[in-house]
């Protein structure tokens, strides 16, 4: 073997060895660059969306507080509230000021047309306010059911929360409190007499909006976030079933239909339809309010002892005492307590102003259905359509028939002996007949004398006598 061959057999033994060497230059270049492609670019942001479309009421805020449960489950970066609202009432957007206030993460808001009223309280604690074009916020006046200005103790509570809320976003509390006062005038921007209501274009010039938004991808631009993924809420059917449920509408639907319930079934004998329909109705009424925190087991418990005390004093107590009241006081309580978010006797701030709206709800609900079924009542009395449920046959005095009155009035008088413990009410044997007896005073003892004093009301009294 020359010296060319060996050097030729040496530089192919190591030739292997060298391009796995170049090979391992060129992986480890690559490698390089994909991680330094990878540290600049930003970690991808979740975003977690849900709609303020209707009126601001308990389901908003039902709805609201699975948002966020969600959204913390996901380990959402930031929410967005997409908005669209005439307003609602006070206490649920108020509920849903503080949560946001209160919330670890951003939360911002895109309004798509419209924030007015509660819409706009909810939208001024959020950290951004994001506007579609032709959009509007403001007009936050208090007003009630047809639509006319609440008095100022009303209005004042509701500046002072529109203010505390803009100075703790940085945004102006004078501007805010124009949109509830219209007496309260901000230089170049509104005059007195006036209700401050912002166009997307006047918000963002007077920096009470931080940009004008077409979509939800617009406002991620406008946030300058790149890399993010949009999550939307989706709520179970059991959650709009409880939505629906806690509306104060069919609240108050359901309080008329127990109580229209209890009441045909005291007027009936037996146990029929009208109570099924009370017991399904509480089940309806409570079990959503339960499920969200609001119904303790008390204050279902008083409801029900309130039911029975109103069954005792009308079934084995003559007249109307201090049971049926006690019993009436007890059904509104537990009623209108178990739509507030109060714990024991302590109610939180708001919640006291929720529970008088809770009371008047109740009572109304509960007038009107009394009113419905007493008419309803005499019209089932009435009707052929069902055929006769009540006899409207006349006895006549010429055909023999005469009034038992008559016979009951001449016992006065008469004596005979207590059947069974008259407290105040219970029978008495006179002449060998047995009747049902009130005494006048006190109570009387089982086989004790008694005379009958007098006959009224359907109804014979009697006081004890001396054998």
């Amino acid at each position: 073997m020359n010296a060319n061959t060996a050097i030729l057999t040496q530089r192919n033994r190591y030739l292997p060895y060298l391009r796995y060497f170049i090979a391992f230059l060129i992986l480890s270049s690559y490698g390089s660059l994909f991680c330094q492609e990878q540290e600049g670019r930003p970690e991808k942001v979740n975003v977690f969306v849900f709609d303020i479309k209707e009126e601001i009421a308990p389901p908003v805020w039902h709805k609201a507080k699975k948002a966020f449960q969600q959204a913390e489950a996901l380990s959402a970066d930031m929410i967005i509230i997409h908005m669209n609202t005439y307003g609602g009432v006070l206490e649920t957007a108020d509920s849903l000021r503080t949560r946001i206030l209160n919330a670890p993460y951003p939360i911002h808001v895109f309004i798509d047309n419209n924030a007015a009223s509660a819409g706009a309280l909810i939208s001024i604690a959020c950290d951004s306010i994001f506007m579609s074009p032709g959009a509007n916020i403001g007009a936050a006046t208090v007003v009630d059911q047809e639509g006319k200005p609440l008095p100022d103790k009303y209005q004042s509570y509701m500046r002072s929360m529109m203010r505390s809320t803009a100075e703790a976003q940085g945004r102006d509390p004078m501007i805010a409190q124009a949109m509830v006062d219209p007496r309260m005038a901000v230089p170049g921007i509104t005059d007195t007499g006036q209700v401050l209501t912002f166009t997307s274009a006047e918000a963002i010039k007077n920096n009470f909006c931080e940009g004008e938004a077409k979509d939800i991808d617009d406002v991620m631009n406008l946030l300058k976030v790149e890399n993010y993924e949009v999550i939307k809420q989706e709520l179970k059917p059991i959650d709009k079933i409880i939505a629906f449920l806690i509306n104060p509408v069919v609240s108050a639907l359901l309080i008329m239909i127990i109580i229209g319930g209890i009441y045909f079934e005291l007027q009936t004998p037996g146990i029929g339809f009208p109570l099924a329909a009370a017991v399904t109705a509480a089940l309806l009424y409570f079990a959503p309010l339960y499920l969200e925190g609001l119904a303790a087991h008390w204050e279902i418990l008083i409801f029900i002892v309130g039911v029975v005390l109103l069954a005792i004093e009308l079934f084995a107590i003559p007249g109307f005492g201090v049971l049926g009241i006690s019993g009436i006081i007890l059904i509104v309580a537990g009623l209108a307590l178990s739509m507030v978010g109060n714990i024991g006797f302590h109610f939180p701030e708001g919640a006291f102003k929720a529970l008088i709206s809770s009371i008047f709800l109740v009572i109304i609900a509960s007038f009107l259905s009394l009113l419905i079924s007493f008419y309803i009542g005499r019209k089932i009395l009435t009707t052929t359509i069902f055929g006769h449920l009540a006899l409207d046959t006349v006895q006549e005095k010429s055909e023999g028939y005469t009034s038992a009155d008559i016979q009951y009035m001449n016992m006065t008088g008469k004596k005979g002996k207590a059947l069974t413990i008259l407290r105040p009410a219970g029978k008495v044997i006179v002449e060998g007949e047995v009747y049902d007896a009130t005494a006048i005073t006190g109570y009387i003892e089982k086989d004790d004398a008694v005379e009958v004093v007098k006959y009224e009301t359907s109804q014979l009294f009697v006081r004890k006598t001396s054998t």
